[in-house]
């Protein structure tokens, strides 16, 4: 007997390995693929970057692979057009500004999140064919100064250490760094080592982050001092006697002069407690530990590179460890970790405006070097444009022409409202992108449908430059293609078809791989390589398997740590000792202005185009906020929630107050992500000042001066409806995705409107309404139906105190209640005993403030025993902070 099946009744189940596209920790990841659907994904337990875990956003990519917002043809002025008409239209303008205006007139702008076959060939068509090295990344707002910061020190920009050294290592120190939130799994796997060898952990940030929750000593120190605390820590090794004498002898140049220019800024612990605004003896606490063990991490982020002097800062850190030989050897060393999954990878193709491919520079040997490689006869010969002088050149009509792929710079960069006016005048502006609703993409000429994580194929390099494949295993919507293949089509069109001629990012990677080798004799300082590689094939090339750089045939399974053998990448083999001169930001705040920080939340991701559309990801941390101090908050008559109005350079950001003692006096923080797509006056980045480090192009997002006031407003309210696509017009609004459709709080300062005309004309299409006045609050409710379906849930008032909250609301769209039901609906909560769970805390499992206070009361006071009662904290561990934190409160 011969059984039929249908193919519908089959399930057609496949995993891929893959690594997750956010931060720069560069987790594998295993993807479930069932009937050609995403339906999971977990921590792949063989990549050495995360063992198995996964973070809360990475737990959650499955939840993203969808066609929403997805930007599925090539436009033209907001038309749909063929692949053909939009590349002839931009070949077109590009040969035309050149011809007209010189190579130099046209730019390109690219991103971290491309992958490394995406850079190379950009950088490529850019350097080597148009004769311009007008291409820099959105790396230059996160990772340029340790760049700099490494080549002075080493003579390369090679990190030194390898997440191997966490579990080794004696001590952490968390520069600048809140990795709790920023890069979750390296956080929860030096928590593992804490827990089971009780390493020292010391936090240097003016914020109390969640990243202090393991530590032994936070220093809030005063905004902008570390180098003058890292000059310190110089003096007391040398003044304590706990130098390495030997390594310094061997290995280094420039001590001298470094410890003299330390000395005369910081010559003692007291001159350091009191620049910086701490107690002597956490200071003196602090330079103990880094003395006394004799293996030391210094995990440096954002805190010190965005900073305008951002370079400094990096070589003081790194001065500390090869003063004490702490560098080179197991559980030792300085690490700059990344912001991005690819922004190591950018950097070994050139893409920084500064820099040519495969760690070469700008001087005439690497750049015939290169133009023989490439066989390419219009080699740019200079430096370009570094992101902020770049936007400026475009505002001042000197590029006319600029290219933005996988990026949103009217969102991520500082002085944002003038990166908007530019690119808003600018002759042709070309924006590569998945999504069809962004801040920059909206002021596109011309928009080209770019692959996504799930589509693409090629390599990614991590912050411990590990090189790792990210698989497809979807083919691209729509029209849809790879950067890669955008670009070399694009090139073929301006006459390159020869060098461009690919047809698959094996071939790319071989070419890379082997320009990495190319006359390595002849350059003594380009770290990078990856010769082994320059043969390559496709099936090889598909089993890639996550591998270290250096990977030559010296080292074909790769190199975990550097420097191993005290030889560093300068003309004489030594690292080098950098004199320096601390200085404090470029701009202080006024005696009425506040120092405003900006950077990550937990659950959010850059400018949210992926994770702003995933509704677990929205519950910890639903709207825009200001972080202040209740100090500053009273003397301002802020309160908790409130709207808070800051303000700079003619620009105005809105968000909610969040009290917190975590926050020193006079500083407030306020997070990178949100924009317009997603709320009202939320572009903080319009606000922060473009201040750059002179070294590096690195703008100071870390210190700008903000005038902070309250918000006053009439009324406050929200809509819950299943259009994702409303949009309030309130001066204040704010897109939460839910699973349904979307939630919109709003708040005005004009008069109430008189709401029941006001829906029925923005719902024309719903006729069905149940309604209650509240005249006590200027209160008003309406629920509204169509086909006994509730579409539509309204709330409004004059104060948030009285409002509900929108989550049990949110649940019930889409849903058909008993006609009695719908009054106990507008009353926003749940008619029966129910308790709500309060403000999410664990966005895996959607744990609340109210669940964990009840278990802890329950005798859960641990993170552990919440984890087995609750289950919170037990997936990707991204909540365990915040656990702690609450039981700590509690108890």
């Amino acid at each position: 007997m011969t059984v039929i099946f249908s193919t519908s009744d089959i399930d057609t189940i496949k995993t891929q390995n893959t690594t997750c596209p956010y931060c720069g920790v560069g987790c594998g990841v295993k993807a479930t693929i069932k009937n050609n659907k995403l339906v999971a994904v977990e921590g792949r337990q063989d990549h050495p970057a995360n063992q198995g875990r996964l973070c809360v956003k990475g737990s959650s990519l499955h939840e993203t692979a969808n066609l929403q917002n997805r930007l599925l043809s090539p436009k033209i002025n907001g038309q749909t057009r063929t692949w053909h008409e939009a590349l002839q239209h931009v070949a077109d303008g590009f040969k035309q500004i050149i011809a007209e205006h010189g190579p130099n007139s046209v730019a390109f702008y690219l991103s971290g999140q491309l992958l490394t076959e995406d850079y190379y060939v950009a950088n490529k068509l850019a350097k080597g064919f148009l004769g311009t090295a007008n291409i820099d990344t959105n790396s230059r707002l996160c990772m340029a100064s340790a760049v700099v910061a490494h080549k002075r020190a080493f003579g390369a920009d090679a990190v030194p250490g390898t997440y191997e050294d966490i579990d080794s290592t004696d001590a952490v120190f968390f520069v600048g760094s809140n990795a709790a939130y920023a890069h979750p799994i390296v956080f929860q796997r030096i928590n593992k080592a804490k827990q089971e060898r009780d390493i020292k952990i010391v936090v240097i940030d003016p914020r109390r982050t969640a990243t202090c929750d393991i530590a032994d000593l936070h220093l809030p120190l005063k905004p902008g001092t570390d180098a003058y605390f890292y000059n310190g820590l110089l003096t007391f090794l040398v003044d304590q006697d706990y130098l390495d004498k030997t390594f310094i002898a061997q290995h280094t140049q420039g001590f001298a002069q470094s410890i003299a220019a330390a000395r005369q800024q910081a010559p003692d612990i007291a001159t350091v407690a009191n620049i910086c605004d701490l107690p002597e003896a956490d200071v003196r606490a602090a330079y103990e530990i880094f003395a006394n063990n004799s293996k030391v991490v210094s995990l440096f982020s954002q805190g010190i590179n965005q900073s305008s002097s951002g370079v400094d800062k990096g070589n003081a850190i790194i001065n500390c460890h090869l003063a004490t030989g702490k560098i080179g050897r197991e559980g030792a060393a300085p690490f700059s970790i990344t912001g991005q999954p690819n922004a190591m990878g950018g950097r070994e193709v050139g893409g920084l405006a500064n820099q040519l491919a495969a760690h070469m520079s700008f001087n005439d040997s690497d750049i015939d070097r290169l133009a023989t490689f490439w066989q390419a006869s219009n080699m740019a010969r200079q430096e370009g444009l570094k992101a902020v002088d770049l936007f400026d050149a475009i505002d001042r009509g000197q590029v006319k022409a600029v290219w933005i792929m996988g990026t949103n710079p009217v969102v991520s960069m500082p002085n944002a409202d003038k990166v908007k006016r530019a690119l808003q005048k600018c002759q042709l502006v070309v924006v590569s992108d998945c999504n069809d609703n962004t801040d920059t993409g909206n002021l596109a000429d011309v928009l080209l449908p770019a692959s996504t994580w799930g589509e693409k194929s090629g390599t990614v390099t991590n912050s411990d430059r590990t090189i790792s494949r990210q698989q497809p295993f979807f083919a691209a919507p729509g029209e849809a293609k790879n950067d890669w293949q955008i670009i070399c089509d694009f090139a073929k069109y301006m006459g390159f078809e020869q060098a461009f001629d690919f047809n698959h990012p094996y071939q790319i990677f071989a070419e890379h791989a082997a320009l990495s080798g190319y006359q390595r004799q002849q350059s003594y300082n380009r770290a990078f390589d990856i010769s082994y590689f320059a043969n390559i094939s496709q099936a090889e090339y598909e089993n890639l398997k996550p591998v270290q750089w250096p990977v030559n045939q010296a080292n074909p399974q790769g190199s975990r740590r550097l420097f191993s053998d005290g030889q560093f990448y300068t003309a004489n083999g030594k690292a080098q000792f950098v004199p320096i001169t601390a200085r404090l930001p470029s701009e202080q705040a006024r005696p009425n202005e506040f120092v405003m920080n900006t950077g990550r939340i937990r659950d959010q991701w850059h400018t949210m185009a992926r994770t702003g559309k995933v509704a677990r990801l929205l519950t910890h941390i639903a709207e825009p906020f200001v972080q202040i101090n209740p100090q500053d908050a009273a003397r301002l008559n802020i309160a908790e929630n409130d709207l808070v109005e800051c303000q700079n350079q003619g620009s105005t950001y809105l968000g909610r107050a969040r009290l917190t003692e975590d926050q020193r006096v006079g500083d407030v923080f306020i997070p990178m992500h949100w924009n317009d797509a997603f709320a009202a006056h939320s572009r903080v980045g319009a606000l922060v000042l473009d201040n750059v480090d002179p070294l590096c192009g690195q703008p100071e997002f870390k210190h700008s001066p903000a005038r902070v006031r309250k918000f006053e407003v009439n009324y406050h309210g929200f809509i819950v409806t299943r259009d994702a696509n409303f949009q309030p017009d309130s001066q204040y609004w704010a897109k939460v995705s839910v699973d349904k459709g979307a939630c919109y709080p709003f708040a005005d300062q004009a008069a109430a409107q008189d709401w029941p005309v006001w829906l029925q004309q923005t719902f024309p299409e719903i006729n069905d309404w149940v309604d209650m006045h509240d005249p006590s609050n200027a209160g008003y409710r309406a629920l509204g139906f169509i086909d006994g379906q509730l579409q539509v849930a309204f709330v409004v008032a004059a104060s948030t105190f009285t409002l509900p909250t929108f989550a049990w609301l949110s649940g019930l769209l889409g849903e058909t209640p008993e006609p009695l039901e719908r009054f106990t609906w507008l009353a926003g909560q749940p008619g029966d005993d129910s308790a709500s769970p309060g403000a999410i805390v664990c966005s895996c499992f959607q744990i609340g403030e109210n669940q964990i206070k009840a278990a802890v009361a329950e005798g859960a006071d641990t993170p552990e025993k919440l984890g087995k009662v609750l289950k919170c904290g037990t997936n990707c561990g991204s909540c365990i902070p915040e656990l702690s934190g609450l039981i700590a409160k509690l108890l």
